[in-house]
């Protein structure tokens, strides 16, 4: 059976190359391709996915919303993150989101191989991470400051911090303007955090845009 896989990473050269590794393995199909993780919500809404290969770190949507839209909306989608980020908190919200592994990317080699562990079911966590310490069950414990906001919350956290005004973060989201102006607030008071240079720092640190 031919493993129908989708990749998202906000580097085009980094995609393709992953596309001429995963496609030298005749069961492997790479079906579409997405620099953010909002395009990668869309079109996997209407194409046959076995697998989202995803990275974390990505301008508009980052790669845990969108594990999280995906398997909201197509549960039986399996998720395999490849990422530079080896934190607790990345592979804890990895896994609460839906993935099913966890892959470093300088542990790329290993791809072909996570795919298919992945699409039969097992649990797959880094080598290197598990050499570190990082026990599944253990991540799975944590908890992130992120957990105290709402999907919509994140999302207009994401686009703030990448400076996005009100009006163009509403009409990405399909809000109002006042709507948008109350979810910062509100999100501010959450966080304990008043100004925006913070809030920036914030979300580098907790990866939910990435470091330009």
């Amino acid at each position: 059976m031919t493993i129908r896989v989708y990749l998202v990473d906000d580097h085009a050269m980094v995609r393709n190359a992953f596309k001429m590794l995963l496609e030298s393995d005749s069961d492997i199909k790479v079906v579409g391709m997405a620099g953010d993780g909002r395009t990668a919500v869309k079109e996997i809404n209407y194409l046959p996915v076995d697998l989202v290969i995803m990275d974390i770190t990505m301008p508009e949507l980052n790669g845990i919303e969108a594990i999280n839209q995906i398997k909201t909306r197509k549960p039986e989608i399996k998720i395999l993150v490849l990422t530079m980020h080896s934190t607790t908190e990345h592979i804890y919200r990895a896994f609460q989101a839906g993935a099913s592994g966890f892959l470093l990317k300088e542990e790329t080699r290993d791809m072909i191989q996570a795919v298919h562990s992945v699409i039969q079911g097992e649990k797959l966590i880094s080598t290197k991470i598990a050499d570190m310490g990082n026990d599944l069950y253990q991540v799975s414990e944590k908890l992130s400051p992120l957990d105290k906001l709402s999907m919509r919350e994140r999302e207009v956290l994401q686009l703030t911090v990448e400076g996005k005004s009100a009006d163009e973060t509403a009409t990405i989201l399909s809000l109002s303007p006042k709507s948008v102006e109350t979810y910062r607030t509100r999100l501010k008071k959450k966080l304990g955090v008043n100004d925006l240079p913070s809030l920036v720092m914030f979300a580098i640190q907790h990866g939910i845009t990435p470091l330009r």
